[in-house]
């Protein structure tokens, strides 16, 4: 009895040690981090405060780049524009990617030959994207010309009321394959007694949808939110080579503003000061998004049960 004692008394301690000891393991990760993250971030706070213009010399200015980013109209355009991006992007992909996760993850074989095909575009760079829808919209030589219909012969990347929804395909096109993979994965995870259990009730396979699939998937969903929310304040390259922000500033979205006013404007206290607030604008969604997942994650394995 006694040494039962011992031993469960050590327990404890051993646990504690093994802990510890992995937790090593995240020093190179932390290590990584700080360089190539927290450091960098420190020097773009800086510059934020400061006038320069990239290559003479920097020189403290104060509120000055802040104002002159927050007050510029084009600045207000370019959040106005990414509002609109996120907001659609989130309207086309999540019940694309959600329906296409469900469908993928049976157990038939055309269906994972099926999950193949729909991950290529994944495999495929942005600018490449960018690069053939620009060939197939062009209203001269693309594909209408090619095909001989003249309605997909319009001037898609030219006419303001038409390329921001454009690019909200193109957008989906690339990155709805991610996010069918994800949810691909959580139904996967779901344990088929809970379907088992729904048709022994009589429940068919909407049902079994929307009190199975949907309320086992919620952190999953939060998982795919978060990075679309976030990646909404990341897409630079392929609206750059697609739409460059034009016609005119319909497609200018604060990250490549951010560019812009850099390197062309050659102004990088205020490009700087974009970019801290593309920093803190996605930071506060992130925890806005994650937020609505409650604090007892474990819960999500009993939802819908």
């Amino acid at each position: 009895m006694a040494l039962q004692t011992e031993t469960r008394s050590a327990s404890p301690a051993q646990g504690g040690r093994s802990a510890a000891s992995l937790g090593w393991f995240a020093v190179p990760a932390l290590v990584f981090f700080v360089i190539f993250a927290i450091i960098p971030l420190i020097g773009v706070v800086f510059l934020s405060f400061t006038s320069w213009n990239g290559l003479g010399e920097i020189r403290l200015s104060g509120l000055d780049s802040w104002v002159t980013a927050l007050t510029s109209p084009v600045t207000l355009n370019a959040i106005w524009v990414t509002v609109k991006i996120m907001f659609f992007s989130l309207i086309v992909q999540v019940p694309i990617s959600l329906l296409l996760g469900v469908f993928t993850a049976g157990s038939q074989r055309y269906r994972a030959l099926l999950a193949v095909i729909y991950f290529v575009p994944l495999l495929l760079s942005s600018a490449a994207v960018a690069i053939a829808f620009k060939a197939l919209l062009d209203p001269n030589f693309g594909m209408g010309p090619g095909l001989g219909l003249p309605i997909l012969a319009q001037d898609w990347l030219g006419n303001p009321d038409l390329v921001l929804f454009v690019v909200v395909f193109v957008i989906a096109w690339q990155f709805v394959p991610f996010h069918t993979l994800i949810y691909q994965g959580g139904v996967r995870q779901i344990p088929a007694s809970f379907y088992e259990a729904a048709q022994i009730d009589g429940a068919g396979r909407v049902l079994q949808f929307f009190h199975i699939t949907l309320p086992q998937l919620k952190y999953t969903m939060i998982t795919s939110t978060t990075l679309m929310v976030v990646g909404s304040l990341a897409y630079f390259d392929l609206i750059f080579v697609l739409t460059a922000g034009g016609p005119g500033y319909a497609t200018r979205l604060l990250p490549l503003h951010m560019y812009l006013t850099g390197f062309q404007a050659n102004d990088m206290g205020a490009a700087s000061a974009l970019g801290v607030i593309l920093v803190v604008v996605g930071l506060g969604l992130a925890i806005l998004v994650q937020s609505f997942g409650g604090r007892n994650r474990a819960a999500s394995q009993l939802e819908g049960a």
